[in-house]
């Protein structure tokens, strides 16, 4: 449900966002926003509200993704695209050192301290919200912080936008992680297009985000607009157009190991990693050490990787995970089950990323129904059978 704080609620429209932007690039925030750009909506910096996708909306299906015109003019009317806010917080390739040799042969390493930018977050939807903050847990929560993730994420300023319009392959509704905004966010809208016009509520969240508010053209929320809104983001949690079986995920992944279902899967997934890169919350990387020719000059890089490489799990006798369903298995149940017991929540945020952009149309959702079937069935006939008379 939406939040609502008094005095730190207040409309703007198109002029206010484009304000927004210019308040934030004032303020020595790099502004990273949704806008249009080699036929998909990406993430990108901004320096303008002209910039946003006004008008755009996108089609979405398994391994299907194409971009559509829009007569309402809507700047938000879009679901998640390729990109998530990982790319900025937790980047695919980061230098951690370098090291020279000097003329009597020995090495000097010098530890990669590259300030960490400072970005504004223009668009943040509820899931990838929700996704920065499982991000938080695993990479800042725990006994073992990762420094380069925490300096970026603790200079962002995260402006998130609600969901009016979920696309054919979101289920954020399934997995609590929206359409409407949870915490986290310093500033959020929802937008609204009515006979009363284009706008957006705007509500602050953080001590920054009502200075920021209050910097902006706005007028005081109206009970109009504060309804409208509401009513826009309670309709679109009951059109998401996946959905997950309403059954504890946790234990479903648990009870469902050596299920039939696995081979199936397994007969048509690449193993090539898109759903992993695409993943708001994934976030396993390995290092990599490069030279020049002359060997005097050396760099450590921490890239991603994915569970799905087959060099992921290879020790001295050779990878652990060797077969496609061993690889896709680890995973599914990583994500929606053993998840919890490493972090206290689900790796999930229902942004369909990963049913979009695999090539071959494998859907999460599906997969998961299909198992919850499976061990009903098997529920069953156990359960026929024991009534047998012996």
């Amino acid at each position: 449900m939406m939040t609502d704080s008094g005095g730190s609620t207040a409309v703007i429209d198109s002029t206010g966002l484009d304000a927004l932007i210019s308040v934030l690039a004032g303020r020595g925030r790099t502004v990273i926003g949704p806008t249009v750009r080699d036929g998909a909506i990406v993430l990108a910096e901004i320096s303008s509200g002209h910039e946003l996708p006004y008008g755009w909306g996108v089609e979405l299906e398994a391994g299907y993704y194409r971009l559509r015109a829009r007569e309402d003019g809507a700047a938000f009317a879009n679901s998640a695209g390729p990109q998530s806010w990982k790319t900025f917080l937790h980047p695919q390739r980061v230098r951690e050192w370098s090291a020279e040799r000097g003329a009597d042969g020995d090495f000097t390493v010098t530890e990669d301290t590259t300030s960490p930018p400072s970005y504004a977050f223009f668009g943040v939807r509820p899931c990838d919200l929700r996704a920065i903050a499982v991000q938080d847990r695993v990479l800042t929560g725990g006994q073992f912080t990762d420094p380069a993730y925490r300096g970026r994420r603790e200079r962002a300023f995260l402006v998130a936008v609600e969901c009016t319009e979920p696309g054919a392959t979101c289920f954020c509704a399934s997995m609590d992680a929206g359409p409407a905004a949870g915490p986290g966010y310093d500033l959020v809208l929802t937008e609204v297009l009515d006979d009363e016009g284009h706008r957006f509520l705007a509500r602050a969240g953080s001590a920054e985000g009502e200075s920021v508010l209050a910097e902006l053209p706005r007028r005081p929320a109206d009970d109009t607009t504060r309804a409208a809104a509401h009513e826009r983001v309670t309709d679109a949690a009951g059109r998401m157009g996946r959905t997950m079986p309403a059954v504890d995920l946790h234990v479903l992944m648990r009870d469902t190991l050596a299920a039939e279902r696995w081979n199936d899967v397994a007969s048509r997934c690449l193993t090539c990693g898109n759903c992993t890169m695409v993943c708001p919350t994934c976030f396993c990387t390995t290092v990599e050490d490069i030279t020049d020719l002359s060997g005097d000059h050396a760099e450590r890089w921490r890239r991603w990787e994915s569970c799905f490489d087959l060099e992921f799990t290879h020790l001295q006798s050779g990878p652990v995970r060797a077969s496609q369903r061993s690889r896709y298995r680890q995973w599914a149940t990583h994500k929606l089950g053993t998840w919890y017991d490493q972090f206290g929540s689900s790796g999930c945020v229902g942004c369909g990323r990963c049913i979009v952009w695999c090539p071959v149309g494998i859907d999460i959702t599906e997969e998961a129904h299909a198992l919850n079937n499976e061990r009903a069935a098997s529920a069953s006939e156990s359960a026929a059978f024991d009534e047998e008379p012996s």
